[in-house]
C-alpha cells in the first residue's frame, strides 16, 4: 500500500477552479450509483449500495456549483512565463529538487545533477468539507494499522492463498512468521503512513485507494510545493484572484522528524542513531534529507543511509537484542526502501531485512506493519464486519466506512464475470507497490480470462478495486524547466504518524498532506515513476 516512489495508481479526481471548463467525464454505465445499473441485485448481495448510495455521503455545495474562479485560457501568457520563472527559481533557492537522471552519479552522489521537482504551477481546488474528513480519519486509520497489526493470525491467514502464488509476499510472510514462532515482541512501535483518497464524482465521495504503510514518501518536498504554492500567491495574488491563506499549512517535514524523535527518544540511547534504509540509486534522495536535516539541527540526531546489502555487510545483532550497523548501535530503522521485489535482488538483501527484524531498533515499519499495508489486507477489512473485530468506536467505524471504495477478491464468479463485462469499471491490484503496477481497461478483461484459462491459483496475487471517475481540469504542469497545459486529474494523500509503547499512545495525528497531479490520460501516477506532479491544494 505504500511506496518510497509514491503510489498514485489512480483515475482521480477533483474539478480545477483553474479549469478552462470542467471538462466532463464521458457518460459511464454506473456500476456503482445509478439504481438503473444491471448490476443493482448484485450491489444489493454485495452491500455495496449500503456502502456508496445509502450512507449519505458527505457532500459540498461548492463542489456541485461552484463556477470557476478564472480561465486559464485568459492567462496572458507573459504572467504564466513569469510565474514558471519565479516557481524554477523558488524551487532552486529552497531544495524542492530531485536528481536528474541525464546524470549518471544524480542518485548517488548528493549535489549532482540536480534540477527542480515536477510540480503543478497553482495549486488544486478542493472542497473543505472533504479535506476536513480525510483529516479526521487520519489518526483512526493510524490505529487501525496498529491493532491488525498484533493480530498475527490474522494477517496470516488472509495473505495465505496470497503467498502460494506471489514470491515476494512470501518471503515477507516467512519473516513474519519467523517473528511471531520467537514470540517477538514491538513494544516500541513507529508508523509513518499516507492515505490516498480520490473524490469521486459520480458518488459524490471521498473514497480510499490505499492505505501507505512503508515508505510513504514526498513527506519533505510535499510540504514545500505548499509553500511554493502560497509564495506565487502573495506574490501574484492581483492576477490571479487568489487568497494564499486557502493553501493549508503543511509541516509533514517536521511531524514525521518529530515522531522519529520521539521514538529514538523511547529507544533510550542517547549514543544511538536513526538508520535511513535507501535504494542504491535514488534520485529522490532530497525528500529523504529534508527529514534527516531536521532530526540533525532540531533534535541533535546522527542518521545514516545504508542499503539493504551494506546492512547485511556492515551489521550485526548483540545478544541484548542491540543492532550494531558499521560500529554503530541503531536506535531507529527508518523504510524508504524494502517495498519492492526489485529491492531485494539477492539473498543478501532478505538476510539484512531478517536481523532488523530480529533486533530490539524500532522499525519503521516493523513487518507486521509492512503486510498490513498490502492490497489484501485492505481488501479484507472492507469486508462486512471485519473492522469490528479491530475497532470498538461505531462512530470510527462508520468513519472508516464512508472512505472505503469497492473491494473484491477474485474468489468471487459474479464480480469477475462483472469485471469481464465492464473492465473499465474496475481496476485490477496485484500485491505491489509504486507507479506502474496496476491493470487498467481492456487489460483487466483479457488478465482475468487468462486466469481463467490458467487455474484460480493465481486468482490470490490481485484483488478487483472500484474504478473512480473524477472530474478533468485544466492545469499547467511544470517538468523540466518546461510547462504545458493539459487536461488532469489529482490524488490527495494525508500523512499520519503514530508512535507507541506498550499501552501508552505518544503519538497519533495527522502529519500534513501531499497532492499529485497527472495527465488525465495516463492510467499510472507515480511522480518518482515519471506519471504525475507534486501540487498542494486550494480549500474552496
Amino acid at each position: 500500500m505504500g511506496s518510497g516512489c509514491s503510489s498514485l495508481s489512480y483515475s482521480t479526481c477533483v474539478a480545477s477552479a483553474f479549469s478552462i471548463s470542467s471538462v466532463k467525464p464521458k457518460p459511464k454505465s454506473l456500476l456503482f450509483h445509478s439504481p438503473d445499473s444491471p448490476f443493482s441485485h448484485f450491489q444489493s448481495r454485495r452491500n455495496l449500495s449500503t456502502q456508496l448510495r445509502n450512507q449519505a455521503p458527505l457532500r459540498s455545495l461548492e463542489m456541485e456549483s461552484q463556477k470557476p474562479m478564472f480561465d486559464v485560457e485568459t492567462l496572458d501568457d507573459e504572467l504564466v512565463q513569469k510565474l514558471v520563472f519565479d516557481a524554477l527559481v523558488w524551487s532552486s533557492l529552497h531544495g524542492l529538487v530531485v536528481g536528474d537522471k541525464t546524470y549518471q552519479k544524480s542518485g548517488k552522489v548528493a549535489g549532482v545533477g540536480m534540477m527542480h521537482a515536477p510540480i503543478a504551477l497553482l495549486p488544486t481546488p478542493f472542497p473543505q468539507v472533504y479535506w476536513k474528513q480525510a483529516c479526521d480519519v487520519a489518526p483512526i486509520f493510524n490505529e487501525l494499522v496498529d491493532r491488525v497489526s498484533l493480530d498475527g493470525k490474522f494477517i496470516q491467514d488472509s495473505l495465505s492463498r496470497t503467498k502460494k502464488v506471489d514470491v515476494f509476499t512470501s518471503r515477507l510472510l516467512d519473516i513474519h512468521s519467523k517473528m511471531l514462532e520467537s514470540n517477538k515482541k514491538e513494544d516500541i512501535r513507529l508508523g509513518l503512513h499516507r492515505s490516498d483518497y480520490m473524490l469521486d464524482e459520480e458518488t459524490k465521495s471521498l473514497l480510499q485507494i490505499e492505505m501507505n504503510t512503508i515508505s510513504s514518501s514526498f513527506s519533505g518536498l510535499g510540504r514545500l510545493v505548499s509553500e511554493l504554492h502560497q509564495s506565487l500567491l502573495r506574490s501574484h495574488g492581483d492576477h490571479l484572484g487568489l487568497d494564499p491563506e486557502r493553501v493549508p499549512k503543511n509541516a509533514s517535514t517536521y511531524q514525521f522528524a518529530d515522531a522519529m524523535a520521539k521514538a529514538w527518544l523511547e529507544y533510550n540511547n542517547p549514543r544511538a542513531v536513526v538508520m535511513v534504509v535507501v535504494q542504491p540509486e535514488e534520485r529522490n534522495m532530497y525528500d529523504q534529507h529534508w527529514q534527516i536535516s531536521v532530526l540533525r539541527e532540531k533534535h541533535n540526531i546522527v542518521t545514516i543511509r545504508k542499503t539493504l546489502a551494506e546492512v547485511e555487510n556492515e551489521g550485526r545483532v548483540h545478544e541484548d537484542g542491540t543492532l550494531i550497523v558499521d560500529g554503530q548501535a541503531v536506535a531507529v530503522v527508518y523504510f524508504r526502501s524494502g517495498y519492492s521485489p526489485t529491492d531485494y535482488p539477492s539473498e543478501s538483501e532478505w538476510n539484512a531485512r531478517l536481523l532488523i527484524e530480529q533486533s530490539s531498533a524500532v522499525k519503521c515499519p516493523s513487518i507486521a506493519y509492512h503486510l498490513t499495508g498490502t492490497k489484501k489486507i485492505q481488501q479484507e477489512l472492507a469486508k462486512p464486519g471485519v473492522l469490528e473485530r479491530f475497532l470498538d468506536n461505531k462512530e470510527d467505524i462508520a468513519k472508516l466506512r464512508n472512505c472505503f471504495a469497492g473491494l473484491w477478491s477474485l474468489d468471487d464468479p459474479e464480480i469477475v464475470k462483472k469485471a469481464i463485462e465492464k473492465p473499465e469499471l474496475f481496476v485490477m491490484k496485484p500485491q505491489r507497490e509504486g507507479g506502474g503496477n496496476n491493470i487498467y481497461g481492456d487489460d483487466v478483461r483479457e488478465n482475468l480470462l487468462r486466469l481463467q484459462r490458467e487455474g484460480e491459483e493465481e486468482n490470490a496475487a490481485y484483488i478487483l478495486m472500484q474504478r473512480i471517475f473524477p472530474k478533468v481540469s485544466n492545469m499547467f504542469l511544470v517538468r523540466e524547466g518546461v510547462y504545458h497545459k493539459d487536461q488532469a486529474i489529482s490524488e490527495l494523500g494525508v500523512y499520519g504518524a503514530y508512535l507507541r509503547n506498550k499501552d501508552r499512545v505518544i503519538v497519533n495525528e495527522q502529519s500534513g498532506y501531499l497532492m499529485r497531479t497527472k495527465v488525465s490520460s495516463s492510467n499510472e501516477g507515480g511522480v518518482a515513476a515519471g506519471y504525475a506532479v507534486l501540487d498542494s491544494i486550494y480549500l474552496n
